[in-house]
């Protein structure tokens, strides 16, 4: 065969192979373009190394899961932040190369169960010193497969044995934390707390995020002491409230919220719930169901329409709410976000 023939028919195996390249990779971006314009989480992560890297035996990138549970955005913002360091601000919207930030509300609405990778991470808001039920009914349901597990809790004043609890709760699932921690921030606990007050405070958010950050990147392996006087404070607080401690605050949403004549039925509360327990009917809006207590309807109302009932048989709800003119959403935090990871709809 002559010569200039075979390197022809070369050139256009080339041209050919470049251009089905070339369109592979333009449908990639593309697909991440819609993904992201649409505020939709993928599915699937990857970490990208280059030859060179490989070749200086840096080896694959891990990947990170944090599944997270959020009323009014501080368990997000953690999230965000704990995006293997790639967040900045608190404006990182997630779901980065490696990492998959994923709701726990979405996750037990789509029945998924299964999640593989390097690290897994839950963020959760503690009530009462307790996990939400939701979150107890997630880590028993689901099938957690991580060289590393880690938890973080928020909370806004005590925190007493929360991590030896979520401990337990894990160890009964037949996982092994290797790293639980809490961190203090906003309470957004409208019976004792008054929000205008709490969004003054300063609780060194961003040093405590920054010793968090550091320790995961080393995946040490820690749980925050607990003192036995931190135990006693529980003890007296579920004997002074009478919850049962397998539950934790899993109570009534039509005894304990009232919507008032302010409500103009915008339907963010049937939007912002991660139980849906909301509904806008023809006479309003009505609220039925086991509620979680994590406020994402009465913070998030843009009317303050909605209020705590006075509830008189109910030691911590019987004198209602502090300044019930005062309303919180972690600042970083959009609405859209919120009903992006509790809408049951």
């Amino acid at each position: 065969m002559d010569k200039n023939n075979v390197n022809n028919k070369i050139d256009k195996m080339n041209e050919k192979m470049s251009r089905r390249t070339a369109l592979k990779t333009m449908g990639a971006t593309a697909l991440g373009l819609v993904l992201s314009a649409t505020g939709l989480s993928t599915l699937t992560s990857s970490c990208l190394v280059t030859n060179k890297d490989a070749n200086k035996g840096l080896g694959k990138c891990k990947k990170r899961i944090i599944l997270y549970f959020t009323g009014t955005g501080n368990s997000l913002y953690v999230a965000r932040q704990l995006d293997n360091g790639n967040a900045k601000n608190g404006e990182n919207i997630g779901n980065t190369e490696n990492t998959e930030l994923l709701s726990i509300p979405q996750m037990m609405k789509q029945k998924r169960t299964d999640f593989e990778a390097d690290e897994i991470g839950i963020v959760y808001p503690i009530y009462g010193h307790m996990p939400p039920y939701m979150v107890r009914q997630f880590i028993q349901r689901a099938h957690l497969k991580a060289d590393y597990l880690f938890a973080i809790l928020t909370f806004g004043a005590r925190k007493c044995n929360a991590v030896e609890i979520w401990d337990g709760i894990a160890r009964k699932a037949g996982y092994h934390f290797d790293y639980i921690n809490t961190l203090m921030m906003v309470d957004n606990w409208l019976p004792n707390f008054d929000m205008n007050e709490q969004i003054k405070m300063d609780k060194h958010i961003p040093e405590h995020l920054a010793v968090i950050t550091s320790d995961l990147a080393s995946r040490k392996q820690w749980h925050q002491p607990v003192t036995e006087e931190e135990r006693q404070m529980h003890a007296g607080f579920m004997a002074y409230t009478k919850l049962d401690p397998e539950v934790g605050f899993l109570k009534k949403a039509e005894k304990y919220f009232v919507v008032t004549d302010s409500c103009i039925g915008c339907a963010v509360c049937t939007q912002v719930c991660p139980r849906g327990n909301y509904s806008l009917e023809t006479d309003g809006v009505k609220a039925q169901g086991d509620c979680e207590f994590c406020f994402a309807c009465i913070q998030n109302c843009p009317q303050k329409a909605i209020v705590f009932n006075k509830v008189e048989d109910d030691a911590l709800l019987s004198n209602g709410e502090v300044n019930p003119k005062a309303r919180y959403r972690n600042e970083h935090i959009s609405l859209m976000d919120i009903k992006r990871a509790n809408s049951q709809k």
